[in-house]
């Protein structure tokens, strides 16, 4: 396998055929705008979860649109701008898990509802509910995986994304929870965040082991720019000593784990995030509503949060990937309605 690949190339894991489940019906006036805080591979496979959605649902169309700069000013624009295009529901990544609720209280008022994608909202919030990676439980279970690696013992380095982020502290303190319940056996000895871009994690993680390598005995990445520098440096190295657990599905991770240098990754879920919530959104404006005692999980942030799925793959299950994924969502596409949703007869 080629190990040459662009930084930002996800597997195209947007082929998901969960069409299957879907009940083709009438068309729908529904025309979703699908909007990250900013450009991102992660958010890639949301452009084809909206075209399948668009083909399997008759909705008007599930458009993907990026504000040019992780900036919430720019995120707020771009979403003002979509509803007066005639966009009339939202899938929002928040540009800030406080400082996006006021806008996101701006379009709804003007009748357009509004789901909370990959990332939530800080409640109270005019958000319906929050689908997404329960990004704390992927990071423990990544770091648990990666403690067995070690033999239980040794030296930490984790690597993370924006404080902006509202996974990112979620995932900071998770990664030092697995580490606690060591007692004392592991220690993460560094925490480096704000590096899910390309120029600061080349240059972050490359300095930091080149000085302290040699001092640190596993790396777990949660954020998708970190998970691919630091599974190029570990090959450059050549250091199969250091046992690293990843994130998400970019061909560079998944080669460094076919090829040793990697212990595993951890399986996020974004075409589903986006395929199940232009479902929902259009079930909302055709009138299902969401149920007072659908079984919602809590986190830090909301309490309306349904988990998106995640997964740890290793060697063994590398190459069926999509299959995990795939599992996922039509697992939860299967009963979402009679789960979440009162709809009419």
């Amino acid at each position: 396998m080629s190990v040459t690949h662009n930084l930002f190339a996800p597997i195209a894991a947007g082929a998901i055929a969960v069409g299957a489940l879907a009940s083709p019906g009438f068309a729908s006036d529904t025309k979703v705008a699908m909007v990250p805080g900013g450009p991102h591979p992660y958010f890639a496979a949301w452009e084809q979860a909206g075209a399948d959605a668009v083909k399997d649902f008759g909705l008007a169309g599930a458009d993907y649109r990026v504000p040019q700069k992780w900036e919430l000013s720019q995120q707020n624009q771009l979403l003002e701008s979509l509803l007066t295009q005639g966009y009339n529901s939202f899938l929002i990544f928040p540009g800030d898990p406080v400082g996006t609720n006021s806008i996101v209280g701006e379009l709804t008022a003007e009748g357009a509802p509004v789901l909370s994608l990959a990332g939530c909202l800080k409640q109270p919030s005019e958000d319906l509910f929050c689908l997404g990676t329960d990004t704390g439980n992927s990071a423990y279970l990544g770091t648990q995986e990666l403690i067995k690696a070690m033999g239980g013992k040794g030296r930490i380095a984790h690597f993370t994304g924006f404080l902006v982020d509202p996974n990112t502290q979620l995932r900071i303190d998770a990664v030092q929870k697995a580490a606690d319940e060591s007692n004392g056996a592991v220690e993460v000895v560094q925490v480096i965040a704000d590096i899910d871009a390309p120029e600061p994690a080349e240059e972050k993680i490359n300095a930091f082991l080149a000085a302290q390598g040699g001092e640190v005995d596993g790396i777990v990445t949660t954020a998708w720019v970190p998970a691919v520098v630091a599974a190029n440096a570990l090959r450059r190295m050549g250091d199969k000593r250091i046992k690293m657990v990843g994130i998400d599905h970019d061909e560079v991770v998944l080669g460094a784990i076919k090829d040793g240098f990697v212990h595993g990754t951890m399986l996020q879920n974004p075409y589903g995030q986006g395929y199940i919530g232009a479902y929902a959104i259009d079930k909302i404006r055709g009138g299902c509503t969401v149920k007072a005692d659908a079984p919602f999980g809590s986190t830090a942030l909301t309490d309306k949060f349904i988990d998106s799925g995640t997964s740890f793959v290793g060697p063994d299950k590398v190459d069926t990937y999509i299959e995990a994924m795939q599992a996922v969502t039509k697992e939860l596409m299967s009963d979402f309605d009679a789960t979440y949703l009162n709809c009419a007869s």
